[in-house]
């Protein structure tokens, strides 16, 4: 693949870093999970079986591994860290697509809250290379936080932007 401002290739920042296939979010790898943990009871549903304090994670996306359709019940903030920018399509209210990339004077955010159960995808933009991130989550995040999305269902649910759902393309395999 393309090298990047980094003066690395996807791949080599895959290798460097120990990013692995995932399978909603291109390239993982996780870098924290508190050992302090919310004990049961010490949150309401739907982490009221107890949870890690926080988790954070390296994430990488490229044209043939976007973000897939998906949620997860805790909040979670993206950070841009190289490469190009990345789309993402936040399924709330009416529907809103944010860049997360490097060129704030272009209302570009190095930040992006997404809100617990928000629905969302993303896909890498200009010069289609490769997106490298990370994201933070609070609570901690457990597999059974995470749910794909049913892009039907969501059109009917999202309809002014049905078209944007079904622009973001699902990841080769």
């Amino acid at each position: 693949m393309a090298s990047n401002a980094s003066g690395m290739t996807a791949d080599e920042v895959r290798a460097v870093l120990g990013l692995e296939a995932n399978a909603t979010c291109g390239f993982v790898k996780e870098t924290y999970r508190a050992k302090p943990q919310i004990a049961a009871g010490g949150l309401p549903a739907p982490f009221a079986e107890g949870r890690p304090m926080g988790s954070a994670l390296y994430f990488m996306v490229t044209p043939p591994a976007p973000v897939k359709l998906h949620r997860i019940r805790n909040d979670q903030l993206y950070h841009y860290y190289l490469g190009d920018p990345l789309e993402v399509l936040l399924l709330r209210g009416e529907g809103e697509r944010v860049i997360v990339g490097p060129d704030l004077r272009a209302g570009q955010r190095v930040q992006l809250l997404i809100p617990g159960n928000t629905f969302h995808t993303a896909r890498v933009v200009g010069d289609r290379r490769w997106f490298l991130g990370a994201s933070t989550e609070w609570p901690g995040v457990i597999p059974a936080d995470v749910e794909l999305g049913n892009a039907d269902r969501l059109i009917a649910e999202f309809p002014k932007v049905a078209a944007d759902i079904r622009g973001f393309p699902e990841p080769v395999n």
